[in-house]
């Protein structure tokens, strides 16, 4: 069904609100939904206190409830102002709004669902829209980029230091005897990690001369081994650095923000970005129907 132009314009009126942080009105909106979600999970959090929860219950349900409504209808503008709503759905932002609310209407039929609320408080992420500090996510997704390029090294690092522990662990296993905790050689890679992060919480403690001095081996080793993820990770962000040629525009049609800083589409689809000028597609017809003319 298509829209009037009111109702196009009311949609658009609506997306710049909810979508962007370039006026006045749509911080305030997004500052005004961070302090809801706050407020939300802070009297959640605090429900949780036996003491609270048998002298405010009712408070705090009362307060959820207002809020899983909010959220709701927050989340219905959301889907009526774009577009192609299912593909901000099936995004990152568009699953957490959903999880955000889903919990809370689940508990009518789930007792106990209403724990899982506690994950509304990842949408607080939608305030670096509001102070300008886009960049920042920006960076954060250079290094998002680096870790899915790096992780098949950063796999085959610890694939090798799992063998390395379990090696020590065993060992370690037929060297010290079962009143020391070297019970198993599962327990004994319990030690071996513990030992090798240089945690140390002494339920298990070599006796022998010969386990300690494996000890202090597997404890500088552990020093030693953290220079090579490092390694890897960080070139990996220099090269998503060099590469970085993304922009954090708001798709109106499905409100993805990764596009190249060049793109005039919407890489997922396809609608065009360019608010302040027509989309040529529209025009084609009308000109070829001129020319025909």
């Amino acid at each position: 069904m298509s829209l009037t132009p009111a109702g196009k314009g009311l949609r658009t009126r609506l997306f710049h609100l909810i979508f962007e942080s370039d006026t006045p009105a749509s911080k305030a909106f997004d500052i005004v939904l961070i302090i809801a979600i706050l407020i939300s999970v802070a009297a959640l959090l605090l429900d949780s206190i036996e003491a609270y929860h048998a002298r405010f219950g009712t408070v705090f349900r009362y307060i959820e409830w207002g809020f899983t409504l909010l959220f709701t209808v927050e989340l219905a503008l959301r889907v009526y102002c774009l577009e192609r709503p299912w593909l901000y759905l099936k995004s990152f932002y568009g699953i957490v709004d959903l999880i955000a609310i889903v919990p809370a209407w689940l508990v009518l039929a789930v007792p106990g669902a209403q724990s899982l609320v506690l994950i509304r408080v990842l949408r607080v992420l939608r305030i670096f829209r509001i102070l300008r500090l886009m960049e920042f996510v920006g960076e954060g997704r250079l290094l998002i980029d680096a870790l899915k390029r790096s992780l098949r090294q950063i796999f085959l690092f610890f694939f090798c230091i799992l063998i390395v522990v379990t090696l020590f662990a065993a060992l370690m296993y037929a060297i010290e005897s079962p009143e020391a905790g070297f019970t198993s050689i599962p327990m004994s890679i319990y030690w071996a990690i513990v030992s090798m992060t240089t945690v140390g919480y002494g339920d298990i403690v070599p006796m022998t001369s010969l386990g300690k001095a494996i000890t202090v081996i597997l404890m500088l080793l552990g020093y030693s081994i953290i220079a090579v993820p490092t390694g890897v990770f960080s070139a990996q962000v220099i090269r998503s650095i060099r590469q970085d040629r993304y922009s954090d525009e708001a798709c109106p049609g499905c409100g993805h923000d990764r596009h190249e800083k060049r793109a005039r589409y919407c890489l997922r689809c396809g609608t065009w970005l360019d608010e302040d000028t027509e989309d040529p597609r529209l025009s084609e017809p009308s000109e070829e129907k001129d020319q025909d003319t």
